[in-house]
C-alpha cells in the first residue's frame, strides 16, 4: 500500500511541477513581448521552456540575486578606487601649484622666465603621469568588470540556465542581459520557488 501512496505523491508532485512550468513559461512569454522584436525572435519557445525549467525550484532566483549583490559591491569598490585616485591627483596638483607659487615669489625677477619654463615642464610631466595613471585605472576597471561578467556567465551556465555561456560577443551579451532582466522581472512578480503570484 505504501508503494502506491508514494507513487501517487510523485504523480501529484509531477503535476504540480508541470503546472508551475507552464505558469513560468506563460509569464516569460508575456514578458518577452516587452523586448525589442530583434530579441523576441532570438528567444525561441524551446529556450523559454528551458529557462522556465531552470527557474522551477527557485535556486536560479537566489543565484541571480547573489550575483547582483556581488556586482554592486564590485562596482562600488571600483568606483571608490577611482575616486581615491582622482582625489590623490587633485591633492598633487594643488601641492604643485602651491610649490610653484612659492618658488615664483622667492625668485628674482631676471630668473623668473627660466623658472616658469622649468615649472611648465614639471607641470606637463605631472599631467602626463596623471593621464597615464587614470588610463591604467580605467583599464583595470574594465578588465575587472569583464572578469565579473565572465564569472556570472559561467555561474549561470553551470546552474543550467538556458542562453548562458561565457562569451564576449556584444549581441550575445545583450541577449543574456535581456534574459537576466526577464528573470528579475519574474522575481519581482513573486514567481520564485513555490510562489505562484503571477
Amino acid at each position: 500500500m505504501e508503494r502506491y501512496t508514494g507513487a501517487f505523491e510523485e504523480a501529484v508532485d509531477g503535476a504540480r511541477q508541470q503546472e508551475r512550468h507552464y505558469q513560468l513559461l506563460s509569464a516569460l512569454q508575456s514578458l518577452v513581448k516587452e523586448l525589442p522584436s530583434s530579441f523576441q525572435q532570438r528567444l525561441s519557445y524551446t529556450t523559454l521552456s528551458d529557462l522556465a525549467l531552470a527557474l522551477l525550484d527557485g535556486t536560479v532566483f537566489e543565484i541571480v540575486q547573489g550575483l547582483l549583490e556581488i556586482q554592486h559591491l564590485t562596482e562600488k569598490s571600483l568606483y571608490n578606487q577611482r575616486l581615491r585616485l582622482q582625489n590623490e591627483h587633485r591633492v598633487l596638483r594643488q601641492a604643485l601649484r602651491q610649490k610653484h607659487q612659492e618658488a615664483q615669489q622667492a625668485c628674482r625677477p631676471h630668473n623668473l622666465p627660466v623658472l616658469q619654463a622649468a615649472q611648465q615642464r614639471e607641470l606637463e610631466a605631472v599631467e602626463h603621469r596623471i593621464r597615464e595613471e587614470q588610463r591604467a585605472m580605467d583599464q583595470k576597471i574594465v578588465l575587472e568588470l569583464d572578469r565579473k561578467v565572465a564569472d556570472q556567465q559561467s555561474t549561470l551556465e553551470k546552474a543550467g540556465v538556458a542562453g548562458f555561456y561565457v562569451t564576449t560577443n556584444p549581441q550575445e551579451l545583450t541577449l543574456q542581459m535581456n534574459l537576466l532582466e526577464l528573470i528579475r522581472k519574474l522575481q519581482q512578480r513573486g514567481c520564485q520557488g513555490g510562489k505562484t503570484a503571477l
